[in-house]
C-alpha cells in the first residue's frame, strides 16, 4: 500500500573510528562538502588534508591501470572498515545534528535537524505518494556518475536534506548525553556536531514526527531519483533488496528559525553588445544604482529588499530592477518569487543569454567586473513561508531557486544499503 507520509527509521550508521581525547577528536580532516560543489582544487586539499578523507568516496579517481573509478571507492569503504578505520554503531538509532554558525548579517543561528534513513517510493509511484514533495524543478544532467558509486559502494555517503513540515519537530531533538563528535569546523567557520538519539522512546517520537506530515524536499533531487532508480532496477533482477528501498536523509522542520535561506543569482553569458538595460526596459522599471563596487552591492541588495525589487549587474555597474508587468502564467504563490519573474520576463527579453548560477552575490559581481559574465540579475531569497505556501499548494519552484545554508558535511555518518 503507498504511504502519504514518509517512512522514516533509525539506521546503524557507519562513522570514523575517532580516539578519546581532550579536546574532543575533530572530524574535520576528513569531512568533506557535497560531492556538487567541490571544485579540482578544493578535490586535492581534501585529499591532502587526510588519506581517510571521504572526499575519496564521494568523488574517487581511476587507479592504477586504468581501474575504474566506482570500485576504487568501494575497495577505499570495505579497507578502511576492514583496518577499524570506520566503525559501525550498533544498535539503530538516529543522529541529531546541528549546525552552528553566523549568517550573512553577522547573526548567531543553528540548523539543527535528525540523520535517519526515508523511504523511498513505491515503483511506478511520485515521491509524493511516500510522502516526499519536490519543492524545485530539476535541471536535466546525468545520473551515471551517482548510479554508478552508489551500485559500487552500496552506501549512502551524504545524506539528502528534507525540511518536515510537522510543526514542533525541533522540540524533540534535544540531546541527552555525549555527543559522538563534538567539534568539526568547516572552512566557512561553520561548527557541525553530531550526537546519537537511542533511547526507544525518543526514537519512536522523532519516527512519529516526521511520519505526521509530508516533508519537502530541500537538497538532494538527484539523488534521491539515483536512489529511486537502483533500487528499481535490484526489482527487475528479482532481487528482495530492502536496504536500496530508503535513503539517508537529513530532516529539519520547516521553520524560520532553523533555516538560512539564500538566493541563487542568474549569471548571463553570449550577449555580445546588446544593451541588457534597453532590453529589460519594458517589463520592469530599470533604477541606476552606481558602480560595481563591493559596499554598492550591500547597498543594492537592501534597496532589493525593501522595494521588491531585482538587481542587475552590468557593464555600466548596477541597477535596480523594479517590476513593472505582472506574472500571470504561473500558480498565485508563485508569482512573488524573484526566480520566476527571471523566468517569465528576463529570459524572453534576453532570448540570446546562456545562464548559470551561483549563490554569492559579491563573487557574481566580481565575474562581471572582471568580464567572466557579461551581466548578471540578482535575486531576493525565498522565505520560508513561500516554501511553506507552495508545498502545500503542491507546486514547484523554477530550478536553482533555494541555496539552504550551511550545508551538512560528508564524513559525519554513512549508510550501508547492507545493514
Amino acid at each position: 500500500m503507498n504511504r502519504l507520509v514518509p517512512e522514516f527509521l533509525p539506521f546503524r550508521g557507519i562513522r570514523y573510528a575517532l580516539r578519546e581525547a581532550e579536546p574532543p577528536a575533530d572530524v574535520g580532516a576528513v569531512a568533506a562538502p557535497p560531492y556538487d560543489v567541490i571544485d579540482d582544487d578544493d578535490r586535492a586539499a581534501l585529499e591532502s588534508a587526510d588519506p581517510r578523507n571521504s572526499v575519496r568516496l564521494i568523488l574517487p579517481r581511476d587507479g592504477e591501470n586504468g581501474r575504474d573509478r566506482y570500485p576504487v571507492a568501494a575497495d577505499c569503504l570495505e579497507q578502511w572498515r576492514h583496518d577499524g578505520e570506520l566503525a559501525v554503531d550498533d544498535p539503530p538509532r538516529f543522529y541529531l545534528y546541528e549546525m552552528l554558525f553566523a549568517d550573512e548579517n553577522g547573526r548567531f543561528r543553528r540548523t539543527h535537524g535528525v540523520v535517519g534513513a526515508l523511504g523511498l517510493p513505491s515503483p511506478g509511484t511520485s515521491p509524493a505518494d511516500a510522502g516526499v514533495l519536490p519543492h524545485e524543478r530539476t535541471m536535466k544532467t546525468a545520473t551515471s556518475d551517482r548510479l554508478s558509486l552508489l551500485r559500487a559502494t552500496r552506501a549512502n555517503l551524504d545524506p539528502i536534506w528534507v525540511l518536515s513540515l510537522t510543526e514542533g519537530l525541533s522540540k524533540l531533538l534535544v540531546p541527552h548525553g555525549r555527543p559522538l563528535i563534538a567539534y568539526c569546523e568547516d572552512r566557512d567557520g561553520v561548527t557541525h556536531r553530531l550526537f546519537p538519539l537511542i533511547e526507544p522512546d525518543g526514537v519512536a517520537a522523532v519516527s512519529e514526527s516526521v511520519a505526521a506530515s509530508p516533508v519537502v524536499l530541500a537538497d538532494g533531487h538527484h539523488r534521491f531519483e539515483t536512489a529511486c532508480a537502483y533500487r528499481d532496477e535490484r526489482l527487475a533482477a528479482g532481487i528482495d533488496d530492502p536496504g536500496a528501498g530508503r535513503i539517508m536523509a537529513f530532516a529539519v522542520e520547516l521553520a524560520d528559525d532553523e533555516l538560512s535561506v539564500r538566493p541563487i543569482h542568474r549569471l548571463l553569458h553570449g550577449l555580445a553588445g546588446e544593451d541588457v538595460r534597453d532590453a529589460l526596459a519594458g517589463p520592469f522599471d530599470v533604477v541606476d544604482s552606481g558602480p560595481n563596487t563591493p559596499d554598492g552591492i550591500v547597498s543594492l541588495r537592501r534597496r532589493m529588499r525593501d522595494e521588491g525589487a531585482l538587481g542587475l549587474v552590468d557593464r555600466s555597474g548596477l541597477a535596480l530592477l523594479r517590476p513593472v508587468a505582472a506574472v500571470v502564467d504561473e500558480p498565485e504563490v508563485l508569482r512573488d518569487i524573484d526566480s520566476i519573474r527571471f523566468d517569465a520576463h528576463l529570459r524572453p527579453a534576453l532570448a540570446g543569454a546562456t545562464v548559470t548560477f551561483r549563490s554569492d552575490d559579491a563573487a557574481v559581481a566580481a565575474l562581471v567586473e572582471k568580464g567572466a559574465a557579461d551581466a548578471a540579475v540578482l535575486l531576493r531569497p525565498v522565505s520560508v513561508a513561500q516554501i511553506r505556501a507552495a508545498a502545500f499548494a503542491r507546486v514547484r519552484m523554477p530550478e536553482k531557486t533555494t541555496f539552504f545554508s550551511p550545508k551538512p558535511r560528508t564524513g559525519m555518518v554513512f549508510r550501508t544499503l547492507d545493514e
